[in-house]
This record gives structure tokens, sequence and C-alpha cells, in this order.
């Protein structure tokens, strides 16, 4: 019998947490001592699930017939993505980090002009500041997108070291509660 632990209505095994927790470090440390062939590994993980995600996902038109229209062209465009990154390994272990830094940029600008906004309709000056700091930020990224290329995978490989830890620290805490059932 395998033990669950129940949080806000959904059940989740603890080992799983565990697993979870033991892959994102082992990713956040490689990042953060072997940045350049840990990204250029991830980049191609990426492209077997597109890959493989664009199949399933056209083989479940035949198995689910509503949205197919749906499925087919977010289908096509995972096999294509796939093909793509891994066709050009090394032209995508570029390009990929390079487009997510200007979308952090991009999201980081909108996000931070919600909080102008919000500061505006009476949010406070501390939401203000927040905001202003978080344009700055995204503009950063999107006029010199180098200086967030460079940084990614150490921010990345940060966040996931610390992430996998406290995930690996959370998974013994659900075993050992009280409301986990099962051996």
């Amino acid at each position: 019998m395998t033990t669950y632990t129940e949080s806000e209505g959904a059940t989740s095994p603890w080992w799983l947490v565990l697993l979870e927790g033991i892959f994102a470090a082992i990713f956040g440390f490689l990042l953060l001592i072997a940045p350049g062939s840990t990204t250029f590994f991830l980049v191609q993980v990426l492209g077997f699930y597109l890959l493989i995600g664009g199949i399933l996902r056209v083989v479940s038109i035949f198995i689910d017939h509503s949205l197919w229209g749906l499925k087919l062209v977010v289908g096509i465009l995972g096999l294509f993505g796939g093909i793509v990154v891994l066709q050009h390994p090394l032209w995508s272990a570029i390009a990929v980090p390079a487009y997510l830094v200007y979308f952090i940029g991009f999201l980081a600008m909108f996000q931070g002009i919600g909080g102008l906004i919000q500061a505006f309709q009476g949010g406070g000056w501390g939401a203000g500041i927040l905001g202003v700091l978080t344009v700055v930020f995204g503009l950063i990224l999107v006029l010199n997108p180098l200086i967030g290329l460079v940084t990614l995978p150490f921010v990345l490989g940060g966040f996931m070291l610390a992430g996998g830890i406290a995930a690996i620290v959370v998974s013994f805490y659900l075993r050992s509660s009280p409301t986990a059932t099962g051996a």
C-alpha cells in the first residue's frame, strides 16, 4: 500500500514530491557547475517533450473528437518545434534561452506597469516602487538580453536547487504527517 497525503482536496504521494525535489536539486546543481552543457541537455529534453507531446496531441484527436482543430494545430506546432530543436541542437541551446529572456523581460514590464496602475489606484507607494523596479528590470533584459542570457542558467540553477531541497524537506514532512496513511 502506498502512502498518500491530502492537501487542499488533492492527494499526492510523498515519494513523488521527494523524486521531484531530487531531480530539481540535481538539475539545479548541474546548472550552477556546468551551465552550458546542462542548458544544451535540457533544451534537448524540451525537443523530445515537444515532439512526443505533438504526436500524442494528434493521436488524441482520434480518441476524443472535441476541439479537434485546436488539438491538430497544437500537435503540429509541437511536432514542428520538437523537430526544429532536435535538428538544430546548438542553435536551439542558444535561441530557447534567448527567447525566454525576452519573454521574462516583457512579462516584467507588463507586471511593473500593472503595479504602477495599482499604486495610482490607492495601492500605496510600495506597489509603485516595486512597479518601477520591475519595469526597469524588464527594460534591462529586453534592451540587453545578453545579461539575462548569461545569468539565466545560474538564476534557474539557484531556484531549482533551493526548490529541490525544499521539496525534499517537505516530502519527509508529508511522510511523517499524521494524515499520511498506509505503509
